[in-house]
C-alpha cells in the first residue's frame, strides 16, 4: 500500500531527476560557450582515440615518423582474403572513377571537367605507404577516405591496388601453366 502511495509522488528519493533534466550540448545544436558557435568539438591536437591505443603510427600514418618518408611495404600479412577485402572497398569507393581495371576508364571519368583520374596501372612505383596516405588524405581533386575505410581497409585497398597493377601488366608466360591452359581455352589474349 506505501508503495503505491510514494510510488505516483512526484518527489526524488534518489537524486536521479537531475540526470534527466541537465543542460547538455547536442550534435549539431549551436552554443554560446565556444568562440566558433559549435557544440561538436574536434579533439585536441596530437590525441589518439582510445580505440587506437597500442597501434604503431606507421599503420595508422603510412609514415615512418612525422617528418621522415613513407613505409616501403605493408604492415600487415598479405593473404587473399586481405586483398579480396582490399578489393570490395576498392570497388566502392575507387572503381567509380579510376575504373574497375584501374585504368581511369568510367564513366565517372569521362564526364570529369578539371580533370580525369589517373590510370593506377601506369603511375610509378611508389611507396606503400604513399599510396596509403593518398587514400587517407586525397590528393589534388580526390577527397580523403579516411572516415569511410578503417586503416586496415586501407591497406587491404593498397594491397589490391598492387595486385591489380600486377595483373593489368602479366604476360601469358608469368601465368602458371595450370591457369594457362584455362586462360588459352577463354581466348585471353
Amino acid at each position: 500500500m506505501l508503495a503505491g502511495v510514494l510510488g505516483g509522488c512526484s518527489v526524488d528519493f534518489q537524486g536521479w531527476a537531475g540526470m534527466k533534466d541537465q543542460p547538455k550540448g547536442l550534435p549539431f545544436r549551436e552554443n554560446a560557450f565556444f568562440a566558433d558557435g559549435r557544440t561538436m568539438r574536434q579533439p585536441p591536437p596530437d590525441t589518439v582515440p582510445r580505440s587506437r591505443r597500442g597501434v604503431s603510427r606507421r599503420f595508422l600514418t603510412g609514415r615512418e615518423a612525422p617528418d621522415a618518408g613513407y613505409v616501403e611495404e605493408l604492415p600487415l600479412e598479405l593473404t587473399r582474403e586481405f586483398v579480396e577485402g582490399g578489393q570490395g572497398a576498392y570497388d566502392i569507393y575507387c572503381a567509380a572513377c579510376h575504373g574497375v581495371l584501374g585504368d581511369g576508364v568510367s564513366q565517372v571519368a569521362r564526364n570529369m571537367g578539371l580533370r580525369e583520374p589517373p590510370s593506377l596501372v601506369d603511375l610509378p612505383e611508389y611507396a606503400d605507404g604513399y599510396v596509403y596516405a593518398v587514400i587517407s588524405e586525397g590528393y589534388g581533386l580526390m577527397p580523403g577516405y579516411a572516415e569511410k575505410l578503417t586503416p586496415s581497409q586501407r591497406w587491404a585497398v593498397v594491397a589490391y591496388m598492387r595486385a591489380l597493377r600486377e595483373s593489368q601488366r602479366a604476360r601469358l608466360g608469368d601465368v602458371p601453366p595450370e591457369a594457362r591452359e584455362r586462360l588459352l581455352q577463354e581466348g585471353a589474349p
